[in-house]
């Protein structure tokens, strides 16, 4: 499988708590909600059709926890996610869980990169990281994920747990798809290509 880390973010980077302010307050952490704001049509169709490429979701436990306890409460039926997120096979790096709820779901114990290594290399599409930020950093430094999808809010918080935050080796990224919508958004796909790349500046010459 193709393992794809999905995140919102701010334009500072803080990853945490953007559907609402109580959604993930550890740390302290007070401005959760932020990307509600700029919700609309083209977000809604664009990310659902992400999520209609998984074939697993891959948490870690914090995460895990937070959405077992929200998502299987959403009733709707005409709500674009919930079907999906409710019945999709679920796993979780973890050593501390100790009982899973939110059927169907497996544990992966043990070191989180051998783990997950070995999940990708089972058939299927996609593995899709949803939030996890401090494990999708640890797949990313170690080279397993292969696509980030990242939506972008016009908004700058100025504290809380921030994305790509990892002490790792450089990773280089090439941008596959962009789109802007109309409050703004930024809806960005990007390819891991390995090692980033760096250069020295010779001059306006260099570029002509």
């Amino acid at each position: 499988m193709k393992l794809v880390l999905t995140e919102f973010v701010t334009l500072d980077g803080v990853s945490q708590g953007p559907g609402s302010p109580t959604e993930d307050p550890s740390d302290g952490f007070t401005r959760g909600g932020w990307l509600i704001p700029f919700l609309d049509e083209t977000f809604v169709r664009r990310t659902s059709e992400w999520l209609d490429l998984a074939d697993g979701l891959l948490f870690g436990r914090r995460t895990y926890e937070a959405f077992a306890r929200d998502w299987p409460q959403i009733t709707d039926p005409d709500d674009p996610y919930t079907g999906r997120m409710n019945t999709l096979p679920k796993y979780v790096v973890t050593s501390t869980l100790t009982e899973a709820t939110w059927d169907p779901t497996t544990t992966l114990a043990g070191d989180p990169v051998e783990s997950v290594a070995k999940l990708k290399a089972e058939p299927g599409r996609e593995l899709q990281i949803h939030g996890s930020s401090r494990l999708g950093n640890t797949l990313l430094a170690a080279g397993l994920v292969d696509t980030l999808r990242l939506a972008v809010a016009p908004t700058v918080v100025g504290s809380g747990r921030r994305l790509l935050d990892h002490p790792g080796a450089p990773v280089g990224l090439q941008l596959s798809n962009h789109e802007v919508t109309r409050t703004g958004l930024l809806l960005l796909q990007y390819d891991a290509t390995g090692a980033a790349e760096v250069g020295e500046y010779e001059g306006v010459g260099a570029f002509v």
